[in-house]
């Protein structure tokens, strides 16, 4: 492993560390913290910006193997979450997401898998790009689900106790979630049309599971805002929605490359 490999995961270990931390102490009203954490996550997100510029931009095309893949798009969610936490109270889900990039390169770094893509027309990785930003945006929501499902049960236990009482209000907790969901959906929207003009046939052997399953995952996420609009789904119900969705985006994404590449060798 070399130097910058052990920076940037001690960067995102930090970061985490000092978002747990600041949760631990229910110091959100302390805005120096956020600044600490921010300005480690940083310095993450650039250091594995780097590393995955040399590691999936070849010569031949982007080397999206299974564990780049992991890596790159565990890059995208911890660069979304930085990004929006300058504007929105969303750093909390990093108690998640740093852990999980620190171990994505850790794994990178020690397992290796090639599956090249080669360089082709800009519309084909336009779509790639969309793909994984929408992947990104709903993974964060995923996240804050699970952090809403937790605080939602200790309230109900009246227990709400530990980090639970350092997050916001479960009402603004339930807004940013149907905000990331929003332009999540709205991404994914993009990516699924880019897909079917840009992408020669969507339902070839080896392309056909991810289409379905990204399809269904679309038919959730519409499902759902469609019933937070018109019904006012909230709660457990949008809970468990989100992570319907989630699901199936994850076994779109991850569920077939893992059986192709690790288990055929395809």
């Amino acid at each position: 492993m070399n130097f910058l490999n052990i920076i940037t995961i001690a960067a995102y270990v930090l970061a985490g560390t000092l978002l747990s931390v600041r949760l631990v102490r229910h110091s959100l009203e302390d805005p120096g913290r956020k600044q600490h954490i921010l300005a480690a996550a940083l310095i993450a997100v650039a250091g594995h910006a780097f590393i995955l510029y040399h590691q999936v931009d070849l010569t031949s095309g982007f080397n999206l193997g299974f564990f780049n893949a992991v890596s790159f798009i565990s890059w995208v969610i911890a660069l979304m979450l930085v990004l929006a936490a300058f504007f929105r109270p969303i750093e909390n889900l990093g108690i998640a997401v740093f852990p999980l990039a620190a171990i994505s390169l850790l794994m990178d770094r020690f397992f290796h898998s090639v599956h090249i893509l080669p360089h082709s027309e800009p519309g084909v990785e336009l779509h790639v790009v969309i793909s994984v930003t929408a992947y990104g945006m709903l993974s964060l929501a995923a996240v804050q689900a699970i952090l809403m499902a937790i605080q939602d049960r200790q309230l109900h236990n009246k227990r709400p106790g530990g980090f639970i009482r350092a997050l916001p209000p479960l009402q603004t907790m339930e807004s940013l979630l149907f905000q990331m969901i929003t332009l999540g959906f709205f991404l994914q929207s993009l990516a699924l049309a880019s897909g079917f003009v840009y992408m020669e046939d969507l339902f070839a052997q080896h392309l056909a599971h991810k289409t379905v399953l990204s399809i269904v995952a679309w038919l959730v996420y519409a499902t759902l805002l469609w019933g937070h609009w018109r019904h006012g789904w909230r709660g457990k119900t949008a809970i468990r929605w989100t992570m319907w969705g989630f699901m199936s985006l994850l076994l779109a994404y991850f569920g077939s490359k893992m059986v192709l590449e690790l288990i055929l060798g395809k």
